[in-house]
């Protein structure tokens, strides 16, 4: 009943699989990694090291995993231990097909008694990576939601995709913060296991069978990951094949494990039900101390100590020594799995545990396609949707734009207070015009930059996920931040004509399109601040005003034609200086001078009006082109995902 939060301890099952049992066999697999291509360009560059150079050393070549025979069945729950370094992460991801930088040697993975593709792999199974990255600003139904209406198959109806979140939220047991935020490291919002929870039902929505996790427990209190650890033992009650990777379970975690993958350094040490684990150690002569955690103990058995090179030199051969045992235990095995008696057979453990799903009260919901998803238009609707949800709730951010706009006005009417009745001369008010055409501009870039930075994880896995494409969230995106140019230039009014506004309003685009070109191009956020300043400072010099127009060389004076601080300036000294005239006194002698020769002295005469504008319109679609490109062709990853 909604009246009582579900709690831990309920066992119920709201949402389980109805589709056909899945099998994942991973056979004598071997996978080998090139360590110097997991090294970003950026910092080869800062080592001084030339491209040419980069993928070339041959010591480079690590082999990660060793002759790996694996093989685990719906309704079971596998949790992957062992020290760092030992190939956790990297057996997930060769079972994803998300191996970049890798390269399988020999043996195959058989999801189904099919060789595993990305293709295949996108259909049935669900990948939750370490980090969360969801939107800070969200409340976890409205984040599930969102998802539903972009993974859900476009067949699916409002209620029923409203039906399928709710489904999620009691599976996870999370309808006690339903409505709060999700929160980040900044903003206050659900606690990190809940957190954790929301990133696991961003991937449970569509009903996958086969759930890999990487680590999910990592920076969990021991309480709050027991928990989660509970909630993935109930998934796979559910008919749901659950694949997770740890490091040192706590001992009340390690009893929730049906089979165990103990590994180091990328060999196979042990393989088999957790409850057997402590006995086949035993057996061959290292039993677990009393009153110790049996995950603690062998995975400190196994792990490489590197502290001296004799250390290394004997754990490795004993690391080594047990892998081989292992391996001729269980070769005679078809599962790979050790067990303690030949007639015990780990398959038939879990078969009572599924048929007990009958005596559940569960709402089955049946597995569709993921080949119907929403169209391109619905994709950008729901996109933009959730772009302005996210953004206009962040009142802190919005109210310091509107200070910021707020103090700059003051400021620029503090510094000219004084001229009422009297005219601001020629030189005072072109230096007003630039400072205002360069100065609002800039103020946004990095704004912009930080803000797509904060995102380009979950984007970079969105489209890996085949949640979206690039074009609906490429529009969502551009149509978003034109609700922002508002907040932006909101102390414009009462000072500038129509014409000000709208060449002021070009070039604050300009520079937005420009930082967003620049966060899409470059991985990091502070190469793209850095390149984004030396961009704007080539366009701040070359706009014609620190130095005119007909005094610069060639390369800055065609530098100029593609510089939007110098459109826009040209514009706003045509707007201000024609068909005025400006009083000059010199002595006794006081000369009528045309607001025509001002435009001409600066050489900003050369073009009528409406083609600074028409140009600052062909640099938007330019940078806006190229930000196109770069989310196209350049993969989104964050600093993490290198």
């Amino acid at each position: 009943q909604d009246t009582i939060f579900c709690s831990e301890e309920d066992n119920s099952l709201y949402f389980t699989y109805s589709g056909k049992p899945n099998v994942l066999e991973v056979k004598e697999l071997n996978y080998q990694v090139n360590m110097a291509s997991q090294i970003p360009w950026y910092e080869n560059l800062a080592h001084m090291k030339m491209p040419w150079t980069w993928k070339s050393d041959p010591r480079s070549h690590v082999s990660i995993i060793q002759n790996l025979n694996l093989k685990v069945q719906s309704g079971q729950m596998l949790a992957i231990i062992g020290s760092t370094a030992g190939g956790k992460t990297s057996l997930l991801d060769v079972i994803t097909c998300r191996d970049h930088g890798g390269k399988i040697k020999s043996g195959q993975i058989m999801i189904n008694n099919k060789p595993s593709t990305p293709h295949l792999v996108k259909k049935c199974i669900a990948h939750v990576r370490q980090d969360d990255r969801l939107l800070p600003h969200l409340t976890v139904r409205e984040t599930l939601l969102f998802v539903a209406k972009l993974r859900l198959p476009k067949f699916f109806s409002d209620s029923q995709r409203k039906k399928r979140v709710e489904d999620v939220i009691a599976e996870l047991r999370l309808r006690q913060c339903a409505n709060t935020r999700v929160g980040n490291e900044y903003l206050r919002g659900v606690s990190g296991g809940e957190r954790r929870r929301v990133s696991i039902g961003v991937q449970l929505l569509w009903n996958p069978g086969i759930l890999i996790l990487d680590e999910p427990t990592s920076g969990l209190d021991s309480f709050t990951a027991h928990n989660l650890v509970i909630t993935l033992s109930r998934l796979a009650r559910g008919n749901r094949l659950v694949l997770l990777s740890l490091h040192q379970p706590r001992s009340d975690i390690f009893q929730l494990f049906d089979l165990v993958l103990l590994m180091t350094s990328g060999v196979t040490v042990y393989s088999g039900t957790a409850r057997d684990m402590v006995p086949y150690f035993t057996e061959l002569g290292y039993p677990c101390p009393r009153y110790s955690n049996p995950a603690d103990f062998y995975v400190d058995l196994t792990s490489i100590d590197k502290q001296t090179a004799e250390k290394e030199m004997e754990s490795r051969e004993r690391a080594n020594t047990l892998a081989n045992l292992f391996l001729e235990k269980v070769k005679d095995f078809d599962d790979f799995l050790w067990k303690v008696t030949e007639e015990d057979n780990v398959a038939t453990t879990f078969s009572k545990q599924r048929s007990d799903l009958n005596s559940e009260e569960a709402i089955n919901m049946p597995h569709h396609s993921s080949d119907q998803l929403p169209g391109v238009l619905k994709q950008f609707r729901i996109l933009l949707s959730r772009q302005v949800s996210n953004d206009f709730r962040d009142l802190s951010t919005l109210l310091i734009h509107g200070f910021e706009a707020l103090l700059m006005s003051l400021l620029i009417g503090f510094l000219y207070y004084g001229h009422e009745k009297t005219r601001l001369s020629i030189r005072d008010t072109t230096a007003l015009l630039y400072m205002i055409g360069a100065l609002i501009p800039f103020t946004v870039i990095l704004d912009v930059i930080a803000k797509c930075h904060s995102e380009r994880a979950m984007l970079y896995h969105d489209l890996e996920d085949g949640m979206y494409s690039v074009s609906p969230y490429f529009f969502a995106k551009v149509t978003g931040f034109c609700f922002e140019i508002i907040i932006q230039l909101i102390f414009l009014f009462g000072f500038f004509l129509v014409f000000f506004f709208s060449s002021l309003r070009l070039a604050v685009y300009s520079a937005r399109t420009m930082a967003l070109w620049m966060a899409a191009l470059l991985p990091t956020l502070q190469l793209s601040a850095f390149f984004s300043n030396v961009l704007f400072t080539s366009f701040y010099l070359s706009g014609g005003f620190v130095i005119s127009l007909e005094n610069l060389w060639t390369v800055p004076f065609w530098f100029s034609k593609i510089s939007f601080l110098r459109w826009n300036f040209q514009g706003m000294m045509q707007i201000q200086f024609t068909d005025l005239r400006y009083e000059m006194t010199v002595g006794n002698t006081t000369f009528q001078i045309p607001g025509k020769l001002v435009i001409q002295a600066l050489d900003l005469d050369s073009h009528p009006l409406y083609v600074s504008y028409l140009v600052l319109a062909g640099i938007i679609c330019s940078f806006l082109l190229l930000y196109y490109l770069s989310l196209r062709f350049i993969k989104q990853k964050s600093n993490q995902d290198w």
